[in-house]
């Protein structure tokens, strides 16, 4: 039980992290067309502005979490409208239309305010118009963006309402590492690129796998490359140096959504959202103490708690369930299913609250990597899962070696023997789903800063007790690259495919360095995983067919 106390030295602090987010969503007036309407030109100078954007988050089937950033003191209010393919409003059968009054955003949530919208109906497409009303009502900027419920009957059972053409199939993309090792925003190059790459894909969501930010890694003004070219990003206080206090962790989130690809991406394709080690420091663990002299703040459960809570700000993500009792979110839990009708479940993971101390050693018994409430919630979810795939997204890959020094990072330990420490963990999942006769599993994750397809069996494994699956490597999407990385024997993997870029630490000037996933499931379930380059580009393609 250990983990438990450790956890609650970061958890602690999290409750006013909470402070953006609504008790309850309750109708709000609506103007004769159903749309928002910025204030009266008189207004404009004194109007509230949307100086992030406007985001959606972990859209199912009949939900979604609308977020945004106001310029001061402001109430989020949202209009959403079903569209047809082309954005016209559906009128007459299938038509929706409501307006939703959120929470009051303050400095408390550095301006940052969410709404869960719950009840939508399912296989639908959505306008959705955003704005900040201030004390006296009047409504600010405006910013437009749409997303898609996914089809299949909502939790209220009615039957689907379709807007336009929303197929049964469906699409996504996912990848990692965002404004890392020092490569932030380049507008010469035109910024964050591979997010317009991503968008052009034109996806139903986005996963991020983690490392959401670098709090570690200050960006300066001009990098040398090794090529003698000048890598120029643009720079906030914020991001000159580690991150520390809460406004710094804040600026660091702030600063991606500065990009206008990452702007416009998210303003369309909702986001599933994971933390790892850097939205904190590099392959932090609780109870660690810095040795780092760019740290003043060293104890690295006070930096987790600051990060974790600015993280948990910025993110479209949220519990409707726990918005309605007042909470507005699970302060100890963000590991989550998110349902995609009966052809798609996501089981997105937390791989970073409940792990232990990085050891060099090779443990016997085990040590925490999902903790066993995670572990317990995930085999139980997965098994009585009814949906044709289900997918695992882990913000760590599973066999990958990734040294922290002397320690091990990872969960495997570099010995190609049975499990051992943070493998039991692992071991444990896959035996039970193993036994329970589970099918359709693929793990989907980035981190490691290459892309990959790896194939795990039992026929090469050291520990023998699971079925063959498959795990796809994604990333980064605006960082340095790295590996290919050696891979640790016990689980049996394979590297069917490893592309990464031509020199540590490559920038993402020309984007081949730069990979993102793509999934395409198709109305007969067809499971194809594409990874790209950040030029759209197909660099590997493996098309899995559902077992029934």
């Amino acid at each position: 039980m250990a983990h438990i106390s450790r956890r609650s030295l970061v958890l602690g602090s999290l409750a006013t992290g909470a402070t953006g987010l609504a008790a309850a969503v309750t109708a709000a007036p609506a103007t004769a067309s159903g749309l928002l309407r910025p204030a009266a030109p008189a207004l404009v100078r004194n109007r509230l502005s949307l100086p992030s954007g406007i985001q959606f988050g972990d859209a199912g089937t009949d939900s979604a979490v609308l977020w945004s950033r106001s310029s001061a003191p402001g109430r989020l209010v949202a209009t959403l409208r079903a569209v047809d393919a082309d954005g016209t409003a559906i009128r007459g059968k299938g038509a929706f239309k409501r307006t939703l009054r959120g929470p009051w955003a303050t400095a408390d949530s550095d301006f940052t305010a969410k709404i869960a919208a719950s009840q939508l109906p399912s296989g639908s497409r959505f306008a959705v118009t955003m704005a900040f009303e201030d004390e006296n009502g009047t409504l600010g900027e405006a910013a437009d963006g749409t997303f898609t419920t996914a089809a299949g009957r909502n939790a209220a059972g009615r039957t689907p309402v379709r807007g336009g053409d929303v197929p049964r199939g469906q699409s996504f993309v996912w990848t990692g590492d965002t404004a890392g090792q020092g490569w932030g925003i380049n507008e010469e190059i035109g910024g964050m690129f591979a997010y317009s790459a991503m968008r052009e894909a034109k996806p139903d969501f986005f996963v991020h796998s983690g490392d959401t930010i670098y709090a570690d890694g200050p960006i300066s003004a001009e990098v040398e490359e090794p090529d003698g070219q000048i890598w120029r990003n643009l720079v906030t206080e914020e991001v000159s140096k580690v991150a520390e206090t809460l406004d710094e962790y804040r600026g660091r989130h702030r600063y991606n959504l500065m990009d206008a690809n990452v702007r416009a991406f998210y303003s369309e394709v909702p986001v599933i959202a994971q933390w790892d080690d850097h939205e904190t420091t590099n392959n932090w663990w609780h109870g660690e103490v810095l040795e780092d002299d760019r740290y003043t703040v060293r104890d690295v459960d006070t930096l987790a708690a600051r990060g974790r809570r600015a993280w948990q700000e910025y993110q479209p993500i949220a519990n409707p369930r726990a918005m309605r009792g007042g909470t507005g979110f699970e302060p100890a839990r963000i590991y989550r299913k998110i349902e995609r009708g009966d052809q798609l479940d996501l089981f997105s993971l937390d791989m970073r609250t409940f792990k232990g101390e990085n050891t060099a050693g090779m443990e016997a018994e085990a040590t925490s990597i999902f903790g066993e409430e995670q572990l317990q919630w995930l085999i139980k979810e997965v098994t009585r899962s009814k949906a044709t795939w289900k997918v695992i997204l882990s913000d760590l890959p599973l066999g990958i070696i990734v040294p922290d020094g002397d320690a091990q990072e990872s969960i495997s330990n570099a010995d190609d023997g049975a499990p051992l420490g943070r493998e039991l963990e692992l071991a444990r999942v896959l035996k039970a789903f193993k036994e329970a006769g589970v099918k359709n599993i693929v793990w989907l994750t980035a981190d490691v800063h290459y892309c990959a397809a790896h194939h795990y069996s039992p026929e090469r494994a050291a520990f023998t007790g699971f079925d063959p699956f498959w795990e796809f490597v994604a990333g980064p999407i605006n960082a340095g690259s790295f590996g290919p990385s050696q891979m640790d024997g016990t689980f049996g993997p394979e590297v069917v495919f490893a592309k990464a870029g031509e020199r540590a630490n490559q920038s993402p000037r020309d984007g081949k360095s730069q990979f993102f996933g793509h999934v395409d499931l198709d109305e007969a379930d067809t499971f194809t995983v594409s990874l790209r380059n950040a030029l759209g580009e197909t660099v590997f393609s493996k098309t899995l067919h559902p077992e029934r």
